[in-house]
């Protein structure tokens, strides 16, 4: 099965997300799993530390997580900030429906 995690909130679930990526990934409990930040989420990232931004930097190299919303970066003055941190942007609304187009499930965090 193909998932898609999309992740909005920027309080504990983030890190519920974060963590179940990741072991979904060492697992390898899907056919493919990609990780969308959309929202408050994106702003929370910024300031993730310790093991929560390691397992972050982790899923960002292997290329699970696809990418963040270019709108909602640029609206909160953090667009520069998660391209350092390797995150790609692009219009959510788009990303997620090719997603959705080619069979993905969708698990909303």
């Amino acid at each position: 099965m193909k998932v898609v995690f999309l992740v909005m909130s920027g309080d504990d679930k983030l890190g519920l997300a974060i963590r179940m990526a990741y072991n979904s990934v060492k697992n390898k409990r899907y056919e493919d799993l990609k990780v969308l930040f959309f929202g408050p989420s994106q702003k929370a990232i910024t300031t993730l530390q310790g093991d929560m931004r390691n397992m972050l930097q982790e899923l960002i190299q292997n290329h699970v997580v696809d990418s963040a919303c270019v709108g909602v970066a640029e609206n909160m003055g953090i667009k520069d900030t998660l391209l350092n941190m390797g995150v790609r942007l692009t219009p959510m609304g788009e990303t997620l429906s090719k997603y959705v187009n080619e069979g993905y499930e969708v698990i909303t965090f």
